[in-house]
């Protein structure tokens, strides 16, 4: 993992080296290891790298790295497979002088140029200048782990795996004044109708499991989607033996992901996820010197060491904890927000934060994480209504009353009334309810102010999309390719690499990702149980007491009581005049006491003011 970064001129004049340089400067806590700056021969092209050493830590594998003296690239992530792609191509007359992930994406685009991205397995943005035919292809991975910025001029294209390195070339930092808004009033920090648009006017993000190809000589390009994730596949298959297919699809990308030559760590929350990960670790290398860290939060009613703790003392796995504080978190929140660049919904991301620093402490360059599994195997209590809702359209009364009860006998919380039998046989019409919804929140939220609701004149639906749900995997792709997974997957990618240190994600494999998809409903949540494929899958693998939880909580800080803090008060207090200076807030809202919120509340008002005042 590391920066990338690169300017193109569409005039053809040199450009001179310093401007990389500054991007690169900016980039430097992604790649700790060493810099590259490349220029095509002509000076119009430059591409810049900051580098992470994980596999091959020679200097053959310093990037930029060049192939067959025509591609020049510069690659953040890993392709996971590269061993077996490498022994394919070389059967085809390639030839490698690294160990390389990268050298093997090179040889991959020249024998089948873009659709080389469908043979690879892993996490990704990078950008090949190919000096024969005078363009650009760059590409992202299919669910977003990796960043890929970009800023067009008429005369240049610039691109980075953060903002801020276009910021240090004099790329203006305007807000997108309607995702502020939507930020404000309703939490949203994407689009999810438009995936390009950022907070940022004119920066764009290129989508998840996109390219595009540029050329300098005629620079309009177009993003175009490479990969789709089918939700109406289908397949007949028995509970037994979809739990012996996820068990080996899920072995295999944990193996994977362990290749590495450098030491490798995972995060262990004290769920299901990240103890799943450690369980797989074990089954696939016994006696693996396996080091584990964790956020925990002492007195607090959420707190998870006591899981943390039966897991390692089960395994006898070393584990590391940190325990972060509103203390620490006042110390830290400007340089959180820096590399964040975005706003984010609550302090949840600042306990990944920490745990990254931990382990950067204890020099593990690499570690695995549970995040995608909620996503793709219904782990959040909020799919339940929607599943409820799939079984009763179906006319199936009894099996929706007889899962209802199911989830009551284990105390899971779910809503249900009315609006759920009406949203269930009328599926438009409520997607539309809560979409008029979220307008009226947009659009009647009393602290915001007269002149910014006006500023937005003509685009109050700008951002406000529910999608039309007739079964749990409508919601669960919403959720996966749309909006809420990315989100995620920013706040890792961005807490990992301040610290300079890499995250996996063997959860967001797609052969596996695809595979839970084909599945019915009924593997996913079931008698009682959301994420119930993955609890039958490690079943007496784990202790029963973390298999078989019945509450749900994953890295929760008591926000609501660092909130209560008085130096984090003032701290609140004075970005509230910041964006009562800014015309964004009443002034009225400085008379009103702070309301905390814990980390998932709805209408979290006062923590989104203290993140957008980092940002304007």
């Amino acid at each position: 993992m590391c920066g990338i970064a690169g300017i193109l001129s569409t005039t053809f004049e040199a450009i001179p080296e310093v401007h990389l340089k500054k991007m690169t400067l900016a980039l430097t806590h992604r790649g700790p290891d060493g810099e590259g700056i490349w220029s095509n021969t002509k000076g119009n092209v430059l591409l810049g790298h900051r580098r992470l050493s994980v596999i091959d830590l020679s200097d053959a594998a310093k990037q930029p790295m060049h192939y067959l003296n025509r591609y020049s690239i510069t690659h953040n992530g890993e392709i996971y497979n590269h061993i077996e792609l490498k022994e394919l191509l070389s059967e085809k007359g390639y030839a490698f002088h690294s160990k390389s992930d990268t050298e093997v994406i090179l040889a991959a685009y020249d024998f089948w140029k873009e659709d080389c991205l469908n043979y690879f397995e892993g996490m990704f943005a990078f950008a090949i200048w190919d000096e024969k035919e005078q363009q650009l292809f760059a590409a992202r991975d299919r669910f977003g782990e990796k960043p890929f910025y970009y800023y067009e001029s008429d005369e240049y294209l610039f691109f980075a795996s953060e903002m801020k390195a276009l910021w240090a070339v004099g790329v203006e930092k305007n807000i997108e004044e309607k995702m502020l808004l939507n930020y404000l009033t309703l939490g949203h920090v994407q689009n999810s109708v438009d995936k390009e648009q950022t907070f940022f006017k004119d920066i764009y993000s290129l989508p998840p499991a996109h390219f595009f190809l540029y050329k300098p000589a005629s620079p309009k390009f177009v993003a175009k989607k490479y990969w789709h994730l089918d939700k109406e596949i289908k397949i007949a298959i028995s509970p037994e033996d979809a739990i012996a297919k996820f068990n080996q699809l899920f072995a295999a990308s944990v193996k994977r992901r362990l290749r590495s030559d450098v030491n490798v760590g995972t995060s262990l929350s004290g769920g299901l996820d990240s103890s799943s990960i450690v369980s797989a670790i074990h089954e696939l290398k016994p006696g693996h010197p396996l080091q584990t860290f964790s956020a925990v939060f002492p007195g607090f009613e959420k707190d998870e060491s006591a899981y943390i703790n039966l897991l390692t003392q089960n395994t006898g796995t070393p584990n590391f904890k940190i325990a972060p504080s509103a203390d620490s978190l006042i110390k830290d929140f400007e340089t959180l927000c820096y590399h964040q660049e975005e706003p984010f919904q609550s302090s949840s991301i600042y306990a990944q934060f920490k745990v990254f620093e931990l382990a950067k402490q204890q020099q593990v360059k690499v570690l695995l994480d549970g995040q995608g599994a909620d996503e793709t195997l219904a782990g959040y209590h909020k799919y339940i209504h929607w599943y409820l809702q799939e079984v009763l359209s179906r006319h199936k009364l009894g099996a929706a009353q007889k899962e209802k009860k199911a989830l009551r006998k284990n105390h899971i919380p779910f809503s249900w009334g009315l609006q759920n039998y009406f949203a269930a046989f009328l599926p438009m019409h409520a997607a539309m309810q809560l979409e008029k919804n979220e307008y009226n929140k947009t659009i009647h939220q009393p602290d915001i102010s007269t002149e910014f609701l006006q500023f937005q004149k003509g685009r109050a639906w700008e951002g406000i999309h529910k999608p039309v749900v007739t079964k749990l995997n409508d919601i669960l792709h919403f959720n996966v390719i749309e909006s809420g997974l990315e989100e995620l997957l920013r706040y890792a990618d961005r807490n990992s690499m301040a610290h300079g240190v890499e995250v996996r994600l063997p959860f967001l494999d797609h052969t596996l990702v695809e595979f839970i998809f084909s599945l019915p409903s009924g593997l996913k949540i079931h008698d009682g149980w959301t994420k119930w494929l993955l609890r039958k899958a490690m079943d007496k693998k784990l202790p029963d007491a973390i298999v078989w939880r019945k509450d749900k909580v994953g890295y929760e800080p008591p926000q609501k009581l660092w909130m209560e803090n008085k130096m984090l008060q003032d701290y609140l207090h004075e970005a509230k005049k910041k964006l009562v200076a800014s015309k964004i807030l009443r002034q009225n809202v400085l008379d009103k006491a702070t309301l905390p919120k814990s980390a998932h509340d709805d209408n979290n008002f006062d923590w989104r003011y203290l993140c957008a005042a980092q940002i304007i």
